[in-house]
Order: structure tokens, then C-alpha cells, then sequence
């Protein structure tokens, strides 16, 4: 079983998302150049539209009763994404949500996050809620999610922008822990049907940091489940939150990773640990 979300988790992330979102929309409106380039193909105010757009959404997924989804165009095809359709979905987002004034837009992004906090506000942190792909994230897990994308994309622009950008290893850790764990938990839905081939045996992995609380992940037969405490695993991987979400999202190559020592892959069947990532990758 998952280990269950903590007032402490809870009140940390809400922290965090409001901290990190001035962080953010602070390099956004003080860049000298809002079209430069910051990832292949996506400028300052195209990053901030992305994220901006992110927020509005998951305003409307934790509470549909009350918030319309804000691009209906998006709605028919929300329970269809995967992995590795999403930046589809990405494009089609910024498609059709066309404001690109970066003081509009960090204006947006503040709001945007101050409604989801308040509409979280009296929820149960742990009370699943659908997200992409049908899967069933808990609204901790959304909250955690959108800090991630904070932390990423801010990341991204401080790196084009040549100014400081700091990821705590407890915010990292609060991805992991209440959106990657808590999707498998509750239902990932298709989200993690790629379409590639599966391993056909069981693949059991093991995760352990200083920040996160041990977790064993078990891939069989295409379907991800939480293992049982204390039960064997094929690897053992203990890793640096930083480090793994960055490489979890291709910010850093896995070999660099492993290299820099703050990914380390033990256990019986190392080599398994591949043929799981495939399928266990997250968007």
C-alpha cells in the first residue's frame, strides 16, 4: 500500500506552489526578451502560456461542478492521452489558448493558482479526482503535478535566461510521492498505455531516497500496482528527487544521472530497470 498522504505533505506542497509561482512569474515578466527562445520550438511567453493554461485546468478537473474546462476544444480528447501523447495535447493547449502579454500572462498564472488553492482548500487531500488519460490522480496529487511543471519549465527559462533557479530536494520529493505514487495507487487509467511493447514478465522496482518513504512499483502485464512492503524486488533504485525528476522528464540523460551518483540502480536484475521505464514514464 501507499503510504498515506500527511497534513504535513499537504500543507507543504500548497506552500510550495504559491512560493515557486512568484518565483516563476517573477522571471517571466522581468525578462528582457519575452520571445526568446527557451526549449526547442517554445519561447518565454510560450512556456508561461503553457503552465498559465495547466493552472486553469486543474482548477476545472478538481472541481468541474464549478469551473468549466477552460479550452473546450480540449474536453472530447482529455480521457485519451497518454505518455507519449501528450505533447499533442500540449500543442493543441497552445493552439487554442492564444494570450502571449507576459504581464497578462503572469497575472492569469497568479490568479489561476490562488483558485486552485482555494478550491482545494476544504478537499481531502487524498480524495482522487480524474485526471488525463482516465486516470485517477489524488488532489494532492494535481496540486503536487502543476508544482512540478513550476519547477521544470522555471528551470527551462532560468537555464535561457542565465539567471539562478533552485529545486529543493522536499519539492521534488512531493512529485513523486503525491502525483507519481498516488496515480498508481488510485488508477492510471490509460495513461501508461504507450502502445510499446510490454516485458513479458513481472518487473519489481524499489525506490528509495532520504526525502520519500519507500515505495515498491510492480510492472506485470502492463499494469502498474504498489508492492507489498518488504517484498523482493528486481532493482533497487535510490535516487536524489532533484536529480529524478529531471531525468523523469528528460532534463537529464539517464547515463548522466547515474554517473553523477544520485541515481543508483542495485538489486538482483538491474537490467530489468529499462524494459520498466518504458512503460512506467511519466508526462
Amino acid at each position: 500500500m501507499a503510504a498515506p498522504i500527511t497534513h504535513d505533505q499537504w500543507k507543504t506542497v500548497r506552500t510550495s506552489i504559491r512560493r515557486t509561482g512568484d518565483r516563476f512569474t517573477g522571471m517571466v515578466s522581468s525578462s528582457s526578451d519575452p520571445h526568446a527562445e527557451v526549449t526547442s520550438g517554445w519561447s518565454v511567453v510560450e512556456t508561461a502560456a503553457h503552465v498559465t493554461a495547466i493552472a486553469w485546468l486543474y482548477t476545472s478537473l478538481v472541481r468541474p461542478e464549478d469551473t468549466p474546462i477552460p479550452i473546450p476544444a480540449l474536453e472530447a480528447g482529455l480521457e485519451d492521452i497518454t505518455v507519449d501523447t501528450i505533447d499533442a495535447f500540449n500543442d493543441l493547449t497552445l493552439r487554442h489558448f492564444g494570450e502571449r502579454d507576459p504581464q497578462a500572462l503572469t497575472e492569469q498564472l497568479r490568479a489561476h493558482i490562488d483558485h486552485l488553492l482555494r478550491a482545494t482548500e476544504g478537499l481531502d487531500p487524498a480524495q482522487p479526482v480524474v485526471w488525463l488519460g482516465g486516470s485517477r490522480v489524488p488532489v494532492a496529487g494535481v496540486v503536487a503535478h502543476l508544482l512540478n511543471e513550476l519547477l521544470i519549465h522555471g528551470r527551462d527559462l532560468a537555464r535561457a535566461t542565465r539567471r539562478p533557479w533552485e529545486i529543493s530536494p522536499r519539492d521534488a520529493a512531493l512529485f513523486f510521492e503525491l502525483f507519481m505514487v498516488g496515480v498508481v495507487h488510485n488508477d492510471s487509467g490509460r495513461l501508461l498505455e504507450t502502445g510499446k511493447p510490454v516485458p513479458g514478465r513481472r518487473i519489481a522496482v524499489e525506490f528509495r531516497s532520504a526525502h520519500t518513504t519507500p515505495v515498491t512499483l510492480v510492472l506485470d502485464r502492463g499494469r502498474v500496482t504498489i508492492g507489498e512492503p518488504g517484498g523482493e524486488a528486481d532493482v533497487r533504485l535510490s535516487f536524489d528527487p532533484v536529480t529524478f525528476i529531471l531525468m523523469m522528464f528528460g532534463r537529464v540523460s539517464r547515463p548522466r544521472a547515474v554517473l553523477s551518483g544520485k541515481v543508483a540502480i542495485r538489486g538482483p536484475r538491474p537490467w530489468l530497470l529499462p524494459a520498466f521505464l518504458r512503460v512506467v514514464h511519466m508526462p
